[in-house]
């Protein structure tokens, strides 16, 4: 069993001992369903005020919903479509403060206000996208994206 404790007084060190803890999880595991699982789950609880962290992959031209924390999801985006598909499309990673406001939203948890998807690649390769939810709106801010991407990029070596 593990039990990671997180410092949360400033968002720089609780990125850094967020993705320390991922490395060690991850480190020598090559299945990407079960990094994905332990992920989602060390996010979900490292994070606060977040109500879904998980994953979409990229399986035949379309987002297939992967592990994740929170409540049932939509299990199938296509390209280019909401918040997720256009991340995964453009391969940028995306903050969204009001959900209501993005045209085209997908609206799995009618609980979610704001959203941060972060592509995750290998080299050039899409794999699939990191997708954080929240509850409060504007809850992301420039030190969410540089965190989240810097977990998406050890992600893509570890899923690929």
């Amino acid at each position: 069993m593990y039990d990671f404790r997180f410092d949360a007084s400033d968002k720089p060190t609780l990125y850094r001992e967020l993705l320390q803890a991922l490395d060690a999880l991850t480190a020598g595991e090559p299945d990407a369903v079960a990094n994905m699982a332990n992920a989602a789950a060390l996010i979900g609880e490292a994070l606060p005020e977040l109500n879904w962290a998980g994953f979409y992959r990229l399986a035949n031209g379309e987002l297939v919903l992967g592990p994740f924390v929170g409540r049932p999801a939509c299990i199938r985006i296509p390209l280019g479509k909401g918040v997720c598909g256009t991340a995964a499309a453009e391969q940028r990673l995306i903050r969204v403060d009001d959900v209501h406001a993005w045209p085209g939203h997908i609206a799995c948890d009618a609980a979610s206000r704001s959203e941060l998807v972060a592509p995750i690649l290998c080299g050039d390769r899409l794999i699939g996208v990191l997708d954080l939810d929240s509850p409060r709106p504007g809850r992301f801010d420039a030190a969410d994206e540089e965190g989240c991407a810097v977990i998406a990029a050890l992600l893509g070596e570890r899923l690929a």
